[in-house]
């Protein structure tokens, strides 16, 4: 332990040290700067901007637009601290409508990292170019350029060592500057946006009318499809507008919901929130819609300065803002349905179901043949032997050791086993209890899977971010047994599979695993590696296990029982949900007053 001094000496740091601390406000990874340099380029009336990165932005970042452009005594001092075309004085806070205002952001990138501009107002004959080193100018010349201006930013936080440890990988660098690039899209549909990283242009996104046009650009065609328009929500001091997709599609996170307030875009739990409510019965819990919400309130109702980067806002009156979305929500989806209803059915008056009634009730026919569900043998296999040496499970056994003193019952709600126990009434859940042996036997057969070949490879399409976020990990299904290559631009192909994992929807097990990467810290990568493999295993086992509603025979019920029972953490699946449940004997005597 260092010695503690008995003197406490104040030192004044000098104002290039200061603004460097000031500068982890502002910025703390790549997608802050683009984020500051897009609005300036949008209050500056640009129609047209371009983004190039590098290494997701920490080698380098690129922004240029064909807005109005500097005047020369403006360029030279924008990159000093508290300088702003946007306020003059502090009143003006309360109702700002422009996006960059704090006079911060250029003073702040400029002192960690290499800075270089390039401008030309429209009234000028020629243009500015200008290279900022520490914080100070340190060079300028004449340049022969179009109006508008181009920012060029090099080596981020390359004098903060103690900063630029903390930024992520390239990977998720890249999806934080996606996201961002997505929000402008939408909130901008007159302007035409393009974005490269590492040399290859992602998105080319021209102007467009609508912003279902736009989701066709940032997603894909199955996407655009699912999307219907938001109905309009116009209460007093409150507008909702926007898109959302239908009860048919679904994705594994959050990346497809996008909020703007007054044309900013925000993030704010409390609106996700609104948005799940919304879906209530339509969207199984875990999965998640495409929600593009525009929200118009009195600019003095809502606070946009409660976060350093402005990324929160702070409503007057959230409750009312929540519960106007998600009505909005609901009346879209409910005439959506409506409308479907009247093109493909004839119904009675007196049969007219309610709303979310298709949902509430699966048809037998969509569960698949039972003579095909993927059950373990109830042998393991020489090759990835189980666990021997465990405590036997105290209620299910029967015909493989039969002094084990149980009785199956049957099925009850064809979702639950039940089995009679000396101490009562002993329930499973089919799924959760499949889950965990699936998961523990992809554990132990990890990298020695029993694969199938496929007759005809699966090729699967992605969006451009998609297949970028995708890339560097698809040796993680290789390693599960799942035979996966890049096939063109935006593509990859599976060829192989294994026996357990045959029936799964890949392009499904794909979208949760990309959900999973863009929400796991990949800072330390023994960790993400680890974390990933995980949830991977537990998809897998999700998505191969006996469903819910599934009628199972005696003999596949036996062997499920058979193979629970060799299994460790036998308790709970994957997902930490109990796979048993006893109701003791006591508990019933009393519930039929047979014991007091």
């Amino acid at each position: 332990m260092g010695k503690i001094p008995t003197t406490m000496i104040i030192n004044k740091l000098s104002a290039h040290e200061a603004q460097k601390i000031a500068a982890g406000e502002v910025v703390e990874r790549p997608a802050n700067i683009v984020k500051e340099l897009i609005e300036n380029s949008l209050d500056a009336g640009a129609t047209r901007i371009t983004i190039a990165l590098e290494e997701g932005g920490k080698r380098s970042i690129s922004i240029s637009d064909n807005g109005s452009g500097m005047l020369a005594e403006d360029a030279r001092i924008c990159f000093q601290r508290h300088t702003t075309s946007k306020l003059r004085s502090f009143n003006e806070l309360e109702s700002i409508t422009t996006f960059g205002f704090r006079g911060e952001a250029l003073a702040s990138i400029c002192s960690i990292a290499h800075v270089s501009l390039k401008t030309k107002h429209k009234s000028s004959s020629e243009g500015l170019q200008l290279t900022v080193d520490q914080g100070t100018l340190a060079k300028e010349q004449l340049v022969a350029v179009q109006h508008g201006t181009a920012i060029e930013i090099s080596d981020l936080f390359y004098n903060v060592p103690a900063r630029k440890k903390f930024l992520k990988t390239t990977t998720t660098e890249w999806n934080h500057n996606a996201a961002l690039f997505k929000a402008f899209c939408f909130s901008n549909l007159k302007v035409h946006f393009t974005i490269s990283h590492d040399g290859s242009t992602v998105y080319n996104c021209p102007p467009v009318k609508t912003v279902e046009q736009r989701i066709a650009q940032l997603f894909d065609t199955q996407v655009s499809n699912q999307t219907i328009e938001l109905s309009p929500s116009d209460k007093k001091d409150i507008t909702v507008s926007g898109a959302i997709t239908g009860p048919h599609y679904a994705r594994y996170d959050r990346g497809g919901l996008f909020f703007f307030v007054n044309g900013r875009w925000v993030k704010n739990y409390k609106l996700g929130s609104a948005v799940t409510k919304g879906y209530l019965n339509v969207l199984q819990p875990g999965k998640f819609p495409i929600a593009i919400i525009n929200i118009t309130v009195d600019p003095k109702t809502v606070d946009i300065n409660i976060h350093p980067k402005k990324e929160e806002v702070q409503f007057l009156n959230p409750r009312i803002v929540e519960m106007t979305l998600t009505q909005a929500i609901k009346a879209t989806l409910e005439q959506h349905l409506s409308n479907q209803l009247k093109q493909t059915v004839t119904l009675a008056p007196q049969s007219t179901p309610s709303f979310f009634s298709e949902y509430e009730s699966p048809k037998r026919s969509m569960f698949p043949d039972l003579s095909t569900l993927p059950f373990p043998t109830s042998t393991p296999t020489p090759s990835a032997p189980l666990p021997q040496k465990q405590e036997p499970l105290e209620t299910i056994t029967q015909h493989e050791v039969e002094s084990y003193p149980y009785r199956l019952i049957g099925q009850f709600k064809n979702t639950y086993l039940l089995l009679e126990h000396p101490d009562g009434l002993f329930v499973i859940d089919q799924h959760a209890a499949h889950e965990r042996v699936l998961y523990e036997q992809f554990s132990e057969r990890f990298k020695n899977q029993e694969t199938i070949p496929l007759l005809f490879p699966h090729v699967i399409t992605l969006s451009a971010q998609d297949f970028e976020t995708l890339l560097p990990h698809l040796q993680l299904f290789i390693d599960h047994g799942i035979e996966i290559e890049a096939f063109g631009e935006q593509q990859v192909t599976i060829k192989s599979t294994p026996v357990y994992a045959k029936h799964i929807d890949m392009q499904e097990l794909i979208q949760e695993v990309l959900g999973t990467i863009r929400d796991t810290d990949a800072t330390d990568k023994d960790a993400f590696f680890k974390t990933i493999t995980e949830r991977m295993r537990a998809q897998m086992a999700c998505k191969a296990a006996v469903k819910a509603g599934d009628v199972l025979s005696t003999e596949k019920i036996e062997g499920l029982l058979r193979n629970l029972n060799k299994t460790t953490n036998r308790f709970s699946c994957p997902h930490g949900r109990p796979t048993s449940w006893l109701l003791d004997t006591l508990s019933i005597e009393k519930k039929f007053k047979r014991k007091l």
